[in-house]
């Protein structure tokens, strides 16, 4: 049986091409598309002193599916007892059986997962140098991720990834926002207005404009919101 990865192989750009953000998305998107999965999502482990933290670095997950799963849950799925390593079968976590299957998502995690559209979802370990990194491949429909593809798909990931660390670097680590403008852009993600960020921060409606502004040209963004929901799907915010 010939895998949907091999007979989409030159539908997602050489690893000499990931050289921005949009890059590393198509490549992803493609990827997505070969093993008849819905949604990707690429997240890093970062540590320091005393905590991990979980910061996603390219998603097409929706707005309001990461706001509502969180970054913990997030994290959840990327750690999941279930997680594969290259050369080994991956298993997936079927958010209907969920926990039964001895997974590390809850009932009630496994049922926001399911509405949300993940109902079947893979996760898959990434060797890239000395970051850790995970691919969730998700999909609505339950069968519908080819299963041989998969140990392709994450040698690939592996492989195009770690041919770009200065890319990964930023993407997973930068937060180009000073401790105002996130201020700022969160308030904006809780629904407020510049006049109630203002009030809650004390300053000028002007002045919040002006963080919101110096924010959206931070992340070459067309609108605050935007740069909102960059803000969000980095986890900075």
């Amino acid at each position: 049986m010939i895998s949907a990865a091999a007979n989409h192989q030159d539908s997602t750009p050489l690893a000499a091409r990931l050289a921005s953000r949009g890059d590393l998305t198509a490549f992803l998107m493609g990827i997505t598309a070969d093993i008849g999965a819905h949604a990707y999502m690429l997240i890093a482990i970062l540590h320091d002193q005393d905590r991990s933290e979980a910061r996603i670095v390219a998603s097409n997950w929706i707005h309001d599916a990461i706001q509502l799963a969180g970054h913990g849950l997030i994290a959840a799925l990327a750690q999941d007892p279930l997680a594969t390593a290259p050369g080994h079968l991956p298993q997936r976590l079927l958010t209907a059986e969920a926990p039964a299957l001895g997974g590390g998502i809850g009932g009630e995690e496994a049922k926001l997962l399911d509405v949300l559209g993940h109902c079947e979802i893979y996760s898959l370990k990434l060797n890239i140098g000395q970051q850790r990194l995970f691919v969730l491949f998700s999909s609505a429909i339950p069968g519908s991720i080819d299963v041989d593809s998969l140990a392709q798909a994450q040698i690939r990931c592996c492989y195009a990834l770690s041919q770009v660390p200065g890319l990964l670097a930023a993407a997973s680590m930068a937060d180009p926002l000073s401790d105002r403008e996130r201020e700022c852009l969160f308030w904006v993600s809780e629904g407020k207005t510049t006049d109630d960020v203002a009030v809650i921060l004390g300053v000028s409606a002007n002045t919040v404009n002006s963080y919101i502004t110096h924010a959206i040209r931070k992340f070459s963004a067309s609108n605050r919101a935007m740069a909102v929901a960059t803000a969000i799907r980095s986890g900075i915010i």
